[in-house]
């Protein structure tokens, strides 16, 4: 991907090119919903026909029309270019069986299902999930778990190139993410793709033998390893409660820790998993929070010590992992547990996982450069560089992670009066927003809390929202920069 290339026009055919054949893979995947539908009886199986044709006919089309421009490598500018339109023309192939499907969404709607669940939020807009067909309910499912594997891609591939929010700390000899002892790239990349399927498929199993019948096991396993979040149900994981909680908490903590390193350990290192900075600060994070909120919910709420531990275990790794399952309404439990989910929202996985939101990593680092600074102002004379797993952090990196929370707040706040301008109360707008762009899933408050869903919501902040999902999924800048006007002169 040579970053020197700088041409006076920016030849749009390699990224056609790629865009044209997610798109017809996507339409290909839409056979998987077509079967179960016909294993079910609905006699709903001609809208993924339909789909499939129109999105196959379609990807093919572009792909053929710009593969005279194919070549090795990609420009930086085309690398930006293409992130983004990935992940804006998806969603919109993505949306036609909700479109022509039983649910007879409008444009919105189906847009907005549709970019929830490739950005892996679990947002809904759905109501009377119970009775749709499995077909529709498997779609969005797969669409989730598409658009897991194809973050941790872009986390590993491109977002270490471009530059964005200091992953380039895992592209630098000093920082190398993959290490000496891995084989060359591709066959990372397998093993990687092959650990995700072999996770989802040992999750589909464990819900299995705990009691979900066989569709539902594939389909929350599905969305529990993209730490995705939809469900089945309106209650959402509520109807699963007991000992299927724990097994649920423990899959997504697994899918929110950065797959490379299992690559590691399947590779013979087994150390690399805890020796990441961000690992343990990951699991240490969530165990504070849990122990905090077990406390709370015995002495506030007067729960049993077991329900204590297991709702608060499954709904704290729910939310900080962004995958959006509720077992129970939260909202329910006081003022200090809102504010809490509320702020770990915000705080999100690791690196190279399908985890969303700021990311552990960006804190750890934040906080290395806030101990810095106050060691240099005790001792003027001294010299103290920031360090991240032993190493000395660069300034470059330093200076993205800080433009990276800068926008992140800027952003929020952005969107949080936008939406407080088509008419939503201030919690619905600031949890809508936080959850938008932290991809979290559910938001706060009655209308899109964890008992309710964002059907109601008006069709300008659906379109909002739509659009703060794609933004936050792409660590926001990837974005942004298309929309300078250097960006196009380059």
């Amino acid at each position: 991907m040579p970053a020197h290339a700088n041409p006076a026009q920016m030849d749009l055919r390699p990224v056609g090119y790629v865009i044209g054949l997610l798109v017809a893979v996507l339409g290909a995947a839409m056979l998987v919903p077509l079967m179960v539908d016909l294993a079910e009886g609905r006699g709903h199986w001609p809208v993924f026909l339909q789909s499939c044709f129109i999105t196959v006919l379609a990807g093919g089309a572009i792909a053929l029309s710009c593969q005279s421009g194919v070549r090795e490598g990609l420009t930086i500018q085309q690398t930006f270019l293409l992130t983004t339109s990935v992940w804006v023309a998806l969603p919109l192939f993505g949306a036609l069986p909700f479109v022509l499907g039983e649910t007879d969404a409008r444009t919105v709607d189906a847009v907005f299902e549709a970019m929830s669940g490739l950005t892996t939020t679990g947002a809904t807009v759905f109501e009377g999930l119970d009775d749709l067909p499995k077909g529709l309910l498997i779609w969005r499912a797969i669409l989730q778990w598409l658009g897991g594997i194809g973050i941790i891609v872009v986390a590993m591939v491109f977002l270490p190139e471009l530059r964005v929010g200091g992953m380039q700390i895992f592209k630098s000899e000093s920082f190398d993410t993959l290490g000496k002892i891995l084989p060359r790239a591709g066959q990372i990349a397998t093993q990687i793709s092959g650990l995700y399927v072999a996770f989802t498929l040992i999750c589909a199993m464990t819900y299995l033998g705990f009691g979900m019948n066989a569709f539902d096991a594939s389909a929350h396993a599905m969305t529990t390893i993209s730490t995705g979040g939809f469900a089945n149900y309106d209650a959402s994981f509520g109807v699963f409660a007991g000992p299927l909680e724990y097994i649920a908490a423990l899959f997504m903590i697994l899918a929110a820790l950065p797959f490379v390193r299992y690559v590691q350990l399947i590779n013979g290192n087994p150390v690399a998993l805890w020796r990441d900075p961000q690992v343990r600060g990951f699991v240490k994070t969530i165990a504070v929070l849990v122990i905090v909120l077990i406390i709370m919910l015995e002495e506030g709420v007067h729960l049993g010590y077991e329900q204590a531990v297991r709702e608060a275990l499954f709904n704290v790794t729910s939310i900080i992992s962004g995958t959006g399952y509720a077992s129970v309404d939260y909202m329910k439990w006081g003022s200090f547990a809102v504010a809490l989910f509320f702020f770990i929202g915000l705080i999100g996985g690791c690196a190279g996982s399908t985890a969303c939101s700021v990311k552990v990593f960006r804190y750890q680092l934040l906080f290395a450069s806030i101990r810095a600074q106050l060691r240099r102002i005790r001792s003027p004379h001294g010299i103290f560089t920031p360090r991240y797993a032993g190493k000395p952090v660069t300034e470059e990196v330093l200076a993205s992670v800080m433009t990276f929370f800068m926008f992140f707040v800027l952003t929020l706040g952005v969107v949080a009066v936008a939406l407080s301008m088509t008419g939503l109360d201030f919690v619905t707008a600031v949890s809508g927003a936080a959850t938008a762009l932290g991809n979290i899933g559910p938001g706060l408050g009655d209308i899109i809390g964890p008992s309710g869903n964002f059907a109601s919501l008006n069709d300008t902040a659906k379109w909002i929202l739509t659009l703060a999902m794609l933004v936050g999924r792409l660590e926001l800048m990837v974005v942004y920069v298309i929309f300078t006007l250097k960006f196009w002169r380059a």
